[in-house]
């Protein structure tokens, strides 16, 4: 949802990024974002990477899941946002996390439906419900 919101507020001038990418950079996040989130991330491995964000939804606690978004210089590229998650695992008791670092769960960005949109990491696709829930 935070990604959905974040586009909306950018597109009508309310969202104010930190900092933006230049094209280049911006164009080599996105070649290569989805083969990258195929393997298990965390918070640590996505600033590695990629930078701090061009805007954080959420807090620096790690204790907490996040959201981290990167944009373009230009405004009309559309946002490469990551959802982190640091919850408990299921059955287990709810606080405090169990992780160091949120876990990555899933990267979003494009445009065109959802689904096309989202891509989910091992991770997110282990924590995803199953259809039958």
């Amino acid at each position: 949802m935070a990604s959905v919101y974040a586009e909306f507020a950018l597109r009508r001038g309310w969202l104010r990024p930190d900092r933006v990418l230049a094209d280049d950079e911006y164009e080599a996040l996105k070649g290569r974002v989805r083969q990258w989130a195929g393997e298990d991330r965390t918070w640590a491995d996505v600033t590695a990477e990629f930078g701090s964000p061009c805007v954080l939804f959420g807090g620096t606690n790690p204790r907490y899941g996040k959201t981290l978004g990167y944009l373009s210089e230009d405004l009309e590229q559309p946002m490469v946002v990551f959802h982190l998650w640091n919850g408990s695992a299921p059955g287990a008791e709810p606080w405090p996390p169990e992780h160091e670092q949120p876990l990555l769960l899933a990267v979003r960005y494009g445009e065109g439906p959802f689904r096309q949109t989202f891509t989910f990491t091992p991770e997110g696709l282990r924590r995803k419900p199953s259809s039958a829930e």
